[in-house]
């Protein structure tokens, strides 16, 4: 028997190793069929670039990139609260070329909307949830209220005497100023705007007395005291403001909003290719990276067990949605 020498031992074994990583690589990657991608993916977003769902969609797109080698490019098409860039994908080809990064918010404004060629029950195909985030409840500085207990009982005695903005019809703001109005008996007037931006400069001018904000751009005004924090949406207190209470604690018990980004292709598309997305972004998602700039819009890293547990997402909000959509004068905040 030849004898191998130490040199030649060490090779042997570099490649022994080598081959078992990319087996077992092999194993926790589904295949990919035709060697997909094999050209550019678009990710279509319904906002206007430098928002949430955009920066999200970038970040994703980033480290798909750098995985496959292949551009993954983010395509804003603002309007309609996000209903253009949702129509653009449902009418895609199912070939996994064109996805779409949304929000809970953005699924639940189709369902106001007058004229929508698809049905969102039926028109994506989920692969998973990216992000959970909750709003604040801010109020202009001038208004005499420090809590949102006071905020109640100041609605309760000047009926219509509260306004607050939204940045679009069926937006998160919008669906989470129904929410309150009705839960805590306060009658308030809708005034939608454009952009979440032209809420709080018109928050901060007094024009409107409060919204429904996101933590990133809402809390620069708040530390300068030009607006104030009543409270976070969700049902725990929000991990990057522990000293603000719930709305729930505050003064409306059960009141909760919780938004989430997440990413679709068009229904039909190969669950191969869904298999493949849904594994390589939760991949992504555990990157210390990319979980550090999610924090700074206030949002959280959440990652879907599977495909199908992020339709079981989306049945549930819209399922919540449907209730908020029906309640005692709903539609005449639309106008």
């Amino acid at each position: 028997m030849s004898r191998i020498s130490g040199r030649n031992l060490m090779r042997v074994l570099s490649v022994l190793v080598a081959c078992i990583s990319i087996g077992a690589h092999a194993q926790q990657t589904p295949a990919r069929p035709g060697g997909y991608p094999t050209k550019p993916i678009r990710l279509l977003v319904g906002n206007a670039p430098g928002g949430g769902i955009d920066i999200t969609a970038r970040v994703v797109g980033q480290k798909l990139t750098e995985r496959w080698g292949r551009p993954v490019v983010v395509d804003n098409r603002p309007g309609a609260s996000g209903v253009i860039a949702m129509d653009v994908t449902a009418q895609a080809a199912p070939d996994g070329y064109t996805l779409l990064v949304t929000s809970g918010s953005l699924i639940a404004s189709a369902m106001v909307q007058k004229k929508v060629s698809y049905d969102v029950r039926t028109a994506y195909a989920p692969i998973t949830q990216l992000t959970t985030l909750c709003y604040m409840l801010m109020v202009t500085a001038s208004l005499p209220v420090n809590s949102v207990r006071e905020l109640v009982a100041y609605g309760k005695s000047k009926p219509n005497a509260l306004s607050y903005g939204s940045s679009g019809v069926g937006g998160a703001g919008h669906l989470a100023g129904e929410m309150f109005s009705s839960m805590a008996g306060v009658k308030m007037v809708h005034v939608p705007y454009k952009g979440g931006g032209l809420v709080l400069a018109d928050m901060i001018g007094g024009q409107i007395q409060l919204g429904f904000t996101a933590t990133i751009s809402g809390l620069p005004h708040v530390r300068s005291g030009r607006l104030k924090a009543l409270g976070v949406t969700s049902l725990k207190r929000a991990q990057a403001l522990p000293d603000l209470p719930t709305i729930s604690e505050a003064g409306v018990p059960g009141f909760e909003l919780v938004n989430w980004y997440g990413i679709f292709a068009p229904a039909r598309t190969p669950p191969a290719i869904i298999a493949a997305l849904h594994a390589e972004i939760g991949r992504a998602l555990n990157a210390a990276e990319v979980q550090a700039v999610f924090a700074k819009d206030g949002a959280e890293a959440t990652a879907s067990a599977t495909p199908e547990d992020f339709r079981a997402v989306l049945v549930k909000e819209i399922e919540n949605w449907e209730k908020v959509v029906k309640l005692p004068g709903f539609a005449e905040s639309l106008r």
